[in-house]
């Protein structure tokens, strides 16, 4: 732990201005108000502010952000409060001690609806001002350096989950790549131990073959620029074991097939000379078609710039070679934090845009579950680049279609967008969007976002806008309905009821208008009983019990009483994306969004729809390929018992030496249970190929 003198010094190196006896000041009093608190390590709470102030100084920050580090956690887990800090150390500081402080946990909300109010609050606080996300990442950082010491491993899992999910894609979406890449690590071990265990286990060995590989190829690197007359730094590293993992689960690979396990970076001194020094990479070794990208041309919205190409090295080995400048690197390691200037006046424009567009989605997101999806949406990064016809360029995530586009210009566009011309050809809505694609947006005075379009956006910020439209569109027709259901409630009633009735039923009831207890009778949020109360006080005391139902519903979206199915055509479980297919006379048909039977078309009305709250166990499917050879089906079974996963058929579809294929159901809590399985399957040696059906 960093002592008082030290971390003073350490702020004193790169601003000889800082006021010492402030920096002293906010010290003492956190060393003082955590007190005898410990950690669960063990050691002094202290400890954990005075590294979290560390870190900000490893990224030359001001003295206010510094402050700030020191304070955190002083509000939430001390007597403390904001106008205490407030009076010892400024306005400035205590806003930024309260955007960063934790909210307080609330033990009678659902765990997702916690972190997703977190999230929202933390993203408004955020918005005012980044440096709110700067501490909260340094937060977040070490505590994830110190998660192993805590015992309940569902806690280290729950903080590892939300650590993948929101702080590690936050910190690369503002250019943080070293606080991005040891969040996900760290992360990774805690949520795929086994994955974990054998990648590394792999890459031990592969060091052990090949002792000194990594330094004679950047050696060689280095040699072959060197004789074109250029001085350059070089160095190469392993990827780390998730970026590996990463990579086998997206391209469905085994170990072995993946072949760009080494990573190289070469330093030169200007622009010009990145793209000499990739013209000569080229010249003398073959490089792979397709995996050269240009982010110093077009940066990333982050600020990140760098060549990319990937080379054949010893006519086999796949390396993949940045090229960037000595002060790219610097940005790009750590983005937003190299260079950010704390006047609201100075921010960049293009994080303005991304701060705007994650505040709409936080008004616009329904729950807590649209909230988390839609925010995840936004912020990770696989990215192209697209044009308007007069050449503002748009960011937007790989797959991108024409709608995501529409809604990244504007909302009012992206609701009104009846057609497309992707680089002067009209084309379907749907159309992936390719870099540097100019789109032209067709729009209609009329129109309005269609349900359908859910099933190919893949933004937060259309996601979000397409559901809160479609849901006030299904709002006026759920109360349509309720408007029908109230008619036969009030046959039952011993007295006619009139517009005077209603109105005092709905003040009873403490809504807003009439309208509101339609929609509430339609969506099945309140009993008949209730709404006869309203009516007529004591008027339900002999009602029948046919009359009294629930309308309880266990998937979200569906018009009370209304049945459902699970499509056997993708087996969807709790946690995927889900759409139900209404036809007359027949329940819902629910379908993973994705579902390939959705793509081909289908006579039937969409319905949006969510799993509920309580949703869980579901039949998820599987094609597995085992190497055949003694054991591989016990192995497969043992990652099965391991996952707690029970199997409910398993058929061997083709036997075809030197492998065997089965199609496995499982019976999985959700889709995150069936992930980890998958994940599991990969990365064992008796598996060959392991995919969801």
């Amino acid at each position: 732990m960093l002592r008082q003198y030290e971390l003073v010094e350490r702020v004193k190196e790169y601003d000889p201005n800082a006021d010492e006896a402030l920096l002293n000041r906010a010290y003492v009093y956190t060393v003082q108000k955590h007190g005898t608190q410990k950690r669960a390590s063990g050691d002094p709470y202290f400890s954990h502010p005075v590294e979290v102030a560390g870190l900000m100084t490893d990224l030359k920050l001001d003295q206010e952000t510094i402050v700030t580090a020191l304070l955190h956690d002083t509000v939430e887990d001390t007597l403390a409060t904001i106008e205490d800090v407030e009076e010892k150390f400024g306005t400035e500081v205590a806003r930024l001690v309260d955007g960063v402080t934790k909210l307080s946990k609330i033990e009678a909300m659902p765990e997702n609806e916690r972190a997703a109010e977190n999230l929202r609050k933390f993203l408004l606080a955020m918005s005012a001002d980044l440096r709110v996300l700067l501490v909260k990442l340094a937060d977040r950082l070490h505590n994830m350096r110190t998660l192993h010491h805590i015992k309940s491993p569902e806690k280290r899992r729950r903080i590892a989950r939300e650590t993948m999910d929101i702080y590690a894609p936050l910190a690369e979406r503002v250019g943080m790549y070293e606080y991005m890449r040891e969040m996900q690590l760290l992360a990774f071990e805690q949520l795929e131990p086994e994955a974990y265990e054998t990648i590394n286990n792999r890459l031990e060995v592969l060091r052990q073959s090949d002792v000194g590989q990594v330094d004679r190829i950047a050696l060689d690197i280095k040699q072959a620029l060197a004789a074109d007359g250029m001085e350059v730094e070089v160095w190469g590293r392993e990827k780390h074991p998730y970026s590996i993992w990463k990579k086998m689960a997206e391209r469905h690979l085994p170990f072995e097939q993946v072949t760009d396990i080494m990573a190289f970076r070469v330093l030169t001194e200007n622009p010009e000379d990145c793209y000499r020094a990739m013209g000569v990479l080229h010249r003398t070794f073959q490089f792979v078609p397709g995996r050269f990208k240009d982010y110093i041309s077009t940066p990333k919205n982050n600020g990140y710039r760098s060549l990319h190409t990937t080379l054949f090295y010893d006519q086999s080995m796949r390396v993949e070679v940045q090229i960037r400048t000595r002060e790219m690197h610097h940005t790009n390691e750590f983005g937003l934090a190299a260079h950010w200037a704390y006047k609201q006046g100075d921010r960049p424009d293009g994080e303005v845009g991304w701060l705007r567009d994650l505040i709409e989605i936080v008004d616009a997101s329904h729950d807590a579950e649209e909230l988390l999806e839609h925010t995840k949406l936004a912020i990770y990064q696989d990215r192209i680049f697209a044009f308007t016809p007069k050449g503002a360029l748009f960011q937007l995530p790989k797959g991108a279609t024409a709608v995501d586009f529409a809604f990244a210009v504007h909302t009012d566009l992206g609701a009104q967008t009846v057609g497309a011309k992707i680089n002067g050809r009209h084309m379907p809505l749907r159309t992936p969007l390719g870099n540097g694609d100019v789109v032209e947006i067709i729009k209609g005075k009329n129109a309005e976002p269609q349900l359908s379009w859910l099933g190919f956006v893949v933004t937060g910020k259309a996601r979000a806008s397409i559901r809160r439209a479609v849901r006030l569109k299904e709002r006026a027709e759920v109360a349509e309905i309720g408007a029908k259901l109230f008619e036969e409630i009030a046959d039952n009633l011993p007295t006619k009821v009139g517009k005077k009735a209603i109105k005092a039923a709905v003040e009873r009831l403490e809504m807003d208008d009439a309208e509101d207890l339609m929609f509430a009778i339609g969506a099945g949020k309140i009993s008949d009983r209730a709404v006869m109360e309203a009516i007529v006080p004591g008027s339900s005391a002999d009602l029948p019990a046919e009359i009294e139902q629930e309308r309880a519903i266990s998937i979200r979206g569906l018009t009370a009483g209304v049945g459902f199915t699970l499509a056997q055509c993708c087996h969807p479980v709790p946690g995927d994306r889900i759409v139900g297919l209404r036809r007359p006379n027949e329940t819902v048909e629910v379908h993973a969004i994705d579902c390939l039977e959705l793509a081909n078309g289908v006579d039937a009305d969409w319905v949006d729809l969510s799993w509920g709250e309580r949703s869980h166990g579901a039949v998820g499917r599987l094609n597995v390929v085992l190497y055949n050879r003694p054991g591989t089906l016990a192995e497969m079974a043992g990652v099965f018992a391991r996952n707690t996963a029970n199997v409910m058929n398993l058929e061997l579809q083709q036997r075809d030496d030197p492998f065997h294929t089965y199609c496995v159901d499982l019976e999985v809590q959700d889709l995150a249970h069936l992930t980890r399985i998958t994940s599991a399957l990969r990365a064992n040696d008796a598996v060959a190929q392991a995919d969801r059906i």
